[in-house]
């Protein structure tokens, strides 16, 4: 089933759900594997290293370093690998309110990850676009 791509359907549907606990952001070397038991939720392989996103605890458990303490949040809409402007608007309403924003999208639903403490402020924002 193919995402949404009309813009005004997408922001109208945006519907952004903030996850209750904080995520973290790790840097494996090349070669290392993941520690047995840790279940990250994204993964992305670069010329340094493999960037880990996982829960906080579940990256603190393995005994691995973090940079910083993020929020997910998932837009719940479906939103097509091709659709056009929705990460625009996200990031607009997001600059507006001085907040930073990391963005993964998987296949179906696009999830940002902002600072822990900015993660109230960024839900509104994102709101407002519906």
């Amino acid at each position: 089933m193919a995402g949404e791509t009309d813009l005004a359907t997408l922001l109208a549907g945006l519907d952004p759900v903030l996850d209750a606990k904080p995520f973290g952001y790790a840097v494996l070397p090349h070669g290392q594997g993941l520690p047995a038991g840790l279940v990250p939720f994204a993964l992305v392989r670069e010329a340094e290293g493999l960037t880990v996103i996982a829960e906080l605890d579940a990256l603190a458990s393995a005994g691995i370093a973090v940079e910083g303490r993020w929020a997910r949040i998932t837009m719940t809409v479906h939103s097509g690998l091709d659709a056009v402007g929705m990460t625009a608007a996200m990031a607009t309403a997001l600059t507006a309110r001085g907040i930073s924003a990391n963005v993964v999208a998987g296949y179906y639903h696009d999830h940002l990850f902002v600072p822990w403490p900015r993660r109230d402020d960024a839900v509104a924002a994102l709101g407002a676009l519906g």
